[in-house]
């Protein structure tokens, strides 16, 4: 009777180490999804960034350009 018992017990630990095993690899590979989604935000958190630079530009040549404008037409008004 113990010799069964003992035949279950040594069962349910191999069970238990496969299935232990098997949730390892996978663990390894959700760190490694993890770590690529985390390089991936920092990617997005610079360009994000030069996003915000390059429309602070454009809206300052904006400017810049609708102010030569403006000098423009006060140079044709005064030779008219």
């Amino acid at each position: 009777m113990w010799q069964i018992w003992g035949l279950v017990v040594i069962v349910a630990v191999f069970v238990l180490g496969a299935a232990l095993f098997s949730l390892g690899g996978r663990l390894a590979g959700l760190q490694r999804a993890a770590l690529r989604l985390q390089r991936r935000q920092q990617e997005a958190a610079r360009l994000q960034e030069k996003a915000l630079t390059l429309q602070r530009t454009v809206a300052e040549v904006q400017q810049q350009a609708e102010q030569l404008q403006l000098r423009a037409e006060a140079i044709k008004a005064g030779r008219g």
